[in-house]
C-alpha cells in the first residue's frame, strides 16, 4: 500500500524516506549495483532520461524492470535493430476494414518507463523518433500531437565494446539523456551472493520470486518530483555550474563542450540528488559528484587529445580541479 506524503519542516525529507524504501526493496533483485540504481532513481525524480552503458549480463534490463515494479509503472521494452522503423516505436494509423476508417495504433512509447535496448543498433531515423518524446513528452504522428503519460522515462542501453552493426548516437540524441551511467561488473562477493540467490530459486525473469513490494505509485512519484523542485539553490551554485559548463566549451581538448541543457541537467539532477540525501539545499559536492554522469556523453574530444590518452572522465576531473568551488 502507498500513502500520501506527510508535511514536514524539511520539505524534501519525504524524498529521502521514499528513496530509502525503494533502494531497500531493489536490493532483493539487484546485487552490487546500488550506485547505478541510485542514479536512475535520481533521474526519475528529476524527470530525466538515462543511458546505461555496459556489457551484456550486468543487470541493465533488470534495473528497469525493478524500478517499474517498485513504482507500479507501466513498462515497455523495445529491442532496437537495424530494420526497426520509427512507426514501430511511436505508432501509426491503421486502416480498419470494418468501418473504412483509420485508427491510431499506439506504439510502445506510450508507457511510463520505456527500455530502449541496444539503442545504438537502430539507424538515426529511428533513434530520432525519441527526440520529441524525450524533450516535449509528446509525439507527433501524421501531423497530430499526442501527449505521453505524466510519468515518462526512457532508459536506453548500449554495449561499449561492440561496434559491428551499430550506429553512433547523434549529439542531439545524447543531449536528451540526463545521465550516462556506466554499469560495470559487480564485486566478486556480490556476484557470489547472486549465485546463491539463483541456487535458492531466484529468477530474474520472474520478479515474483524476489517478493518485491511496490512502495510508491506514479501519483506519489509526481508529488516527489514537485518536492524536488523546491530544493534551495544559492547564487554561488548557479555560478559554479555555469563556470564548469563554460570551461568545457573553452577547453582546447574538446570539439564540443557542454550545452545549456547540460547546465540545466546538472542543476535539476543535483536538486534530486540532494533531496535523496535528505537535504533541501545543494552543496558543491553534489555538483562534483554528478558532473561525470551529466557531461561525459555531451562533450566531444579532439582526435589529438584521444591519441594522448585523454578521456572524457579525466578531462572533467581536470576541469573540476581548476574551477573555483563556491564557499
Amino acid at each position: 500500500m502507498t500513502a500520501m506524503i506527510e508535511p514536514t519542516t524539511n520539505l524534501t525529507k519525504p524524498v529521502a524516506i521514499w528513496y530509502n524504501r525503494v533502494a531497500e526493496e531493489a536490493r532483493k533483485t539487484l546485487v552490487g549495483q546500488d550506485l547505478p540504481f541510485q542514479l536512475i532513481v535520481v533521474a526519475l525524480l528529476a524527470k530525466g532520461h538515462v543511458l546505461l552503458e555496459g556489457v551484456p549480463g550486468t543487470a541493465k534490463t533488470l534495473m528497469a524492470k525493478t524500478l517499474a515494479h517498485l513504482v507500479q509503472a507501466d513498462f515497455a521494452r523495445v529491442q532496437f535493430t537495424p530494420d526497426l522503423m520509427p512507426s514501430d516505436v511511436i505508432g501509426t494509423y491503421v486502416y480498419q476494414l470494418n468501418d473504412g476508417d483509420f485508427r491510431l495504433r499506439k506504439g510502445p512509447l506510450f508507457t511510463n518507463i520505456l527500455l530502449g535496448d541496444e539503442i545504438n543498433r537502430a539507424p538515426a531515423k529511428t533513434q530520432s523518433a525519441l527526440l520529441e518524446a524525450m524533450e516535449e513528452r509528446q509525439v507527433t504522428i501524421e501531423g497530430n500531437r499526442f501527449p505521453l503519460p505524466g510519468l515518462f522515462m526512457v532508459m536506453a542501453t548500449q554495449n561499449p565494446i561492440e561496434f559491428e552493426g551499430t550506429y553512433p548516437l547523434p549529439e542531439a540524441q545524447l543531449d536528451r539523456f540526463l545521465f550516462k551511467i556506466p554499469v560495470t561488473y559487480a564485486p566478486l562477493a556480490a556476484e557470489q551472493d547472486l549465485l546463491r540467490r539463483i541456487h535458492n530459486g531466484f529468477d530474474a525473469h520472474n520478479l515474483a520470486t524476489a517478493q518485491l513490494t511496490a512502495v510508491i505509485d506514479p501519483r506519489v512519484v509526481g508529488q516527489l518530483q514537485e518536492l524536488v523542485r523546491k530544493v534551495t539553490v544559492e547564487d554561488g551554485i548557479f555560478q559554479y555550474i555555469t563556470a564548469i559548463s563554460d570551461a568545457t566549451r573553452k577547453s582546447r581538448d574538446l570539439l564540443l563542450g557542454g550545452s545549456p541543457r547540460a547546465s540545466i541537467g546538472l542543476l535539476t539532477g543535483a536538486k534530486a540528488y540532494a533531496a535523496v540525501q535528505g537535504r533541501d539545499f545543494i552543496v558543491p559536492d553534489d555538483i562534483k559528484f554528478l558532473v561525470p554522469y551529466v557531461f561525459s556523453h555531451r562533450i566531444l574530444l579532439r582526435p589529438e587529445a584521444e591519441i594522448e590518452g585523454l578521456t572524457p572522465t579525466t578531462l572533467l576531473e581536470r576541469i573540476l580541479g581548476e574551477v573555483a568551488v563556491p564557499r
